[in-house]
């Protein structure tokens, strides 16, 4: 199975100069807690709510701070064209529940999660992946 046969397509993002306050927002209205960062057509990073709580609000930054000041630069993805075992393989080594997925182009196509996962794969690998990343430190 490939990973655009699982992928969530319908993928909202985030802009670095998009104040984190909008961002949490968005993030609160459409009960989700991830969005890829994309400067145009370039993936730049990604940000979660976490990341807004931590990097921004623990460290004391105002609503109006960019993402681009709290956002994860450093972005693991997959291809969409690439089997289901590299994704479940990525997640358990960076021990991360949702990956940004390009294109050959290297455009952003969608994000696959352990619960796109888990809701439309049987398989004993997805299972296997959770209790890796979840495994403490």
């Amino acid at each position: 199975m490939k990973i655009k046969d699982v992928m969530s397509r319908d993928v909202q993002v985030a802009r670095p100069a998009d104040p984190i306050q909008e961002v949490a927002a968005r993030m609160g209205a459409g009960d989700f807690g991830f969005l890829p960062v994309s400067d145009g057509t370039a993936l730049v990073g990604t940000i979660t709510d976490r990341d807004i709580a931590v990097r921004g609000l623990g460290q004391g930054k105002p609503g109006s701070a960019p993402v681009s000041e709290v956002m994860t630069s450093t972005v693991t993805t997959v291809l969409d064209s690439d089997d289901l075992k590299s994704a479940l393989d990525l997640m358990a080594s960076a021990r991360i529940r949702r990956l940004p997925v390009l294109d050959r182009h290297g455009n952003l196509v969608g994000v696959v999660s352990l619960g796109d996962l888990s809701a439309r794969v049987k398989e004993k690998s997805v299972g296997e992946t959770l209790e890796t990343i979840s495994r403490a430190g």
